[in-house]
């Protein structure tokens, strides 16, 4: 029997491959014999970087930046030397979480330290690029992001402007001939799981600027600032990239990627995690596949990572089964897209700390009971 094992991190409480390896202990406690294949999964959120370094043998780097305020942090990317791929989370830099309640400014925060990690990652050797764009504190179009990586942005004065989306109103040129040499050597995928445009009522200040702490004028302001940025640096590149699907997305950082790196492509991240860790070939032709990730609900057919390694299994004609930490009612359309079951992994009683810190013990359980009511199980 040939399991593939994909399933995503049980946040707060196990990685991705901490629960493939759960997952195989309790396969192994039934069948020993059995062929497990670990394909820690991810989909384009938080732990896509260790989920893809996990399942490619890559390691962490450390590299030195700034948060979304100017702040110096230390902040990780994944790197898989032999495919030259990094794999970048711009929340480690420029993320929400990095600043404390008080102190969120959305309307100065840059994207500075992203292109501070992309910029690591191309003189370390990297020419294939993972980036996923959520949890963002910043609204400022992707401007810190370019900046890092040469491309100037002048008021009409010839003065390079300040950090933030609210200056990009006195925007006046942008200047591309610094622009990293190296990036059109790249290829970069970027996780984007949302459609919105850059500008209007469902463009990135309207639709995220609340979420990082800005007022309606706040919104007003960034959403017609922004609009100066695409007026001037389409005309600057020859091309439109404000109704880009995902030009929205990270505050503009979507509509920057467009802009600056020529064959960035915003894709579902599910589907560039698979892709990269070739999570087809795996499923074919094997017998099972066990996905999960925290929670399994309503949520989960909109580019989770279970609904993403579902898809693929269907294609293929292998069953899934997917385990959670809990399985809400509905949930259940997942059964009718074709899930053979959904396996709560939390026991009965227990409070939810204790559930999150034996995560692995409890996914373990629930395979090996799971593995005892399949059909032919020492097959």
């Amino acid at each position: 029997m040939r399991i593939v094992l994909a399933p995503d991190a049980f946040k707060e409480s196990m990685t991705a491959m901490q629960a493939a390896r759960a997952m195989a202990a309790g396969v192994r406690r039934v069948v020993p014999e059995s062929v497990c294949d670990l394909v820690p999964m991810a989909d384009g959120g938080e732990g896509t970087m260790q989920a893809v370094t996990d399942a490619l043998g890559g390691t962490l780097v450390e590299a030195a930046c700034h948060d979304a305020l100017g702040g110096r942090v230390v902040a990780p990317f994944g790197y898989v030397e032999d495919r030259g791929l990094a794999i970048i989370e711009m929340a480690a830099a420029s993320g929400l979480q990095l600043i404390p309640a008080e102190r969120r400014d959305v309307m100065a925060a840059s994207t500075y330290g992203t292109g501070e990690l992309i910029r690591a990652a191309l003189d370390r050797g990297a020419w294939q690029f993972i980036v996923g764009i959520g949890g963002s504190a910043t609204n400022d179009a992707g401007v810190g992001m370019a900046g890092a990586l040469g491309v100037r942005f002048l008021d009409g004065c010839g003065v390079p402007l300040p950090p933030g989306g609210a200056a990009l109103g006195r925007l006046s040129v942008v200047d591309v001939s610094g622009l990293d040499e190296r990036l059109a050597e790249c290829r970069f995928d970027v996780a984007c799981d949302v459609d919105n445009p850059l500008l209007g009522p469902r463009g990135a200040s309207a639709v995220f600027g609340p979420q990082k702490g800005a007022s309606p004028d706040d919104v007003a302001t960034l959403d017609s600032a922004l609009t100066r940025w695409a007026d001037v640096v389409e005309s600057a590149i020859g091309r439109g990239i404000r109704d880009w699907p995902g030009a929205g997305a990270a505050g503009g950082l979507g509509a920057a990627m467009a802009a600056f790196i020529p064959t960035a492509t915003l894709r579902r991240g599910v589907d560039i995690v698979a892709d990269a860790v070739q999570l087809a070939d795996h499923v074919r032709g094997a017998d099972w596949v066990f996905t999960g990730e925290g929670s399994i609900d309503s949520q989960t057919a909109n580019g989770k990572t279970p609904w993403g390694v579902l898809q693929i299994a269907n294609k293929l004609g292998v069953p899934v089964i997917m385990f959670g930490g809990r399985v809400t009612e509905d949930a259940s359309s997942l059964l009718d897209a074709g899930a053979k079951a959904l396996v709560p992994i939390i026991r009965r009683g227990q409070t939810l700390r204790e559930a999150l810190a034996s995560g692995e013990a409890n996914l373990a359980d629930a395979v090996e009971l799971t593995m005892r009511r399949l059909p032919n199980p020492s097959r």
